[in-house]
C-alpha cells in the first residue's frame, strides 16, 4: 500500500485497527511513534547496485490505555511527514515489536489495516546459479492427454 492509498482510506474511517498476519489485532492503544522515509543503497550478490525507498511507520504499544489514535490525527502526521521530509508516494513498511522488531507490508480489507508478511529473496538468481522454482505437481492432478489404458481397452 502506498501513502496515497492509506491517506484515502483514513479519510473514510472512524477508527484505526491494525491486524497482524496471525489474525490478532494490535492493541487499540498503540501509538505511531515514527513516520519517515527509509533509503537503502546496496549491492546484491550479483554485483548490481540497487536503491530502495519506503515510507516507514513504527507502531508501538505503551501502558497508555486511554490513548487512541484517530484517523484524522494519523492523516495529519503523514501529511506533515510528506511535507517536511519530502516523502514521495512510496510503498509503506510497518515496524512492530514482537519477539524482535518485525517488518511488514501493509494492505486493507475494508475494516482493518493488515500487516502482511515480508520475505527475503535473492535479487540476482540468474547470476548466482539458483534455478527457478519448478511447480510441484501431483500425479493425480495430471490429465492423460493420450488414449486411456484401462483394462480391456486394447492399448496393452
Amino acid at each position: 500500500m502506498k501513502l496515497s492509498e492509506i491517506k484515502s482510506k483514513l479519510k473514510a474511517l472512524d477508527t484505526i485497527a491494525f491486524q497482524l498476519p496471525n489474525g490478532t489485532l494490535v492493541p487499540n492503544h498503540f501509538h505511531v511513534t515514527e513516520v519517515g522515509k527509509i533509503s537503502k543503497h546496496f549491492i546484491d550478490c550479483g554485483g548490481t547496485v540497487r536503491t530502495e525507498n519506503v515510507a516507514n511507520f513504527q507502531l508501538w504499544e505503551a501502558d497508555d490505555y486511554d490513548h487512541r489514535l484517530h484517523p484524522e490525527k494519523l492523516l495529519n502526521i503523514i501529511e506533515l511527514s510528506e511535507k517536511v521530509l519530502e516523502i514521495e508516494d512510496l510503498e509503506i513498511e510497518v515496524e512492530y515489536q514482537g519477539d524482535t522488531i518485525g517488518k511488514y507490508g501493509l494492505d486493507f480489507d475494508g475494516t482493518h489495516f493488515l500487516l502482511t508478511s515480508k520475505l527475503t529473496d535473492c535479487l540476482a538468481k540468474d547470476k548466482c546459479g539458483i534455478p527457478e522454482k519448478k511447480p510441484k505437481l501431483k500425479f493425480s492432478d495430471l490429465q492423460n492427454e493420450g488414449p486411456s489404458c484401462a483394462p480391456g481397452s486394447g492399448c496393452c
